[in-house]
């Protein structure tokens, strides 16, 4: 199987690291969709950055395509069945389990399989599980910081020793970006009150954008 892989720098060495494939499975990375050349030479795409046109995925007809989107859900983006969505966020291409959102279950498990790699099927919903649970954390945290309950070296150390977190809530949200857990909530809080953006979150976010115009 001969799979095309377009990714960010970073993505492509967490896929690297959590490679689990024989050596029958040909992975081909690139950076911009143009590298691909003739799609009929793959078997599969995973199409991992955030500017992919949605021309393309017309030409790529009943191959599976697996696409990082975290927010946006298949049935609102309209794609074509043979799209899969996954979260491609820092650190999420390195996890043990996959979170997928599919409608073509049969053909998207044949390409995580032959990968090796785990997978949970879960509903076409924003944020799948694992990023909606990690970005309420994360929204509690500001909460916390905001209100002085706490420093943030507080609250890091305590979510470690508490919780046995890898990482603490504001070192998954710099190892993320604020950027991306901004967006997933203020989506979440449309249909649900209980996700509402703390407003030292919010203060980051804008002082974020502000940074990046300049």
């Amino acid at each position: 199987m001969r799979i095309a892989i377009l990714t960010t720098e970073n993505q492509k060495h967490e896929i690297i690291d959590n490679k689990n494939a024989g050596s029958e499975i040909d992975l081909v990375f690139m950076k911009n969709i143009s590298e691909m050349g003739n799609f009929a030479e793959f078997d599969a795409f995973f199409l991992l950055t955030d500017t992919i046109p949605v021309a393309t995925f017309e030409d790529l007809y009943e191959k599976p395509v697996i696409i990082n989107s975290v927010v946006n859900t298949l049935k609102s983006t309209k794609l074509p069945f043979n799209v899969s969505r996954i979260n491609g966020w820092p650190g999420f291409l390195k996890r043990s389990i996959w979170e997928i959102a599919s409608n073509s279950k049969a053909m998207t498990e044949i390409v995580f399989k032959s990968l090796g790699w785990n997978i949970l099927f879960v509903k076409d919903e924003p944020g799948f599980v694992s990023a909606r649970v990690l970005s309420m954390i994360i929204n509690e945290a500001y909460f916390a910081l905001g209100e002085n309950v706490s420093t943030i070296n507080e609250i890091d150390l305590a979510m470690k020793l508490g919780t046995n977190y890898p990482f603490s809530p504001f070192e998954w949200q710099e190892k993320i970006g604020i950027q991306n857990i901004y967006m997933l909530l203020k989506k979440l809080s449309e249909t649900n009150k209980r996700y509402l953006i703390a407003p030292l979150l919010e203060q980051e976010f804008k002082k974020f954008t502000s940074s990046h115009l300049e």
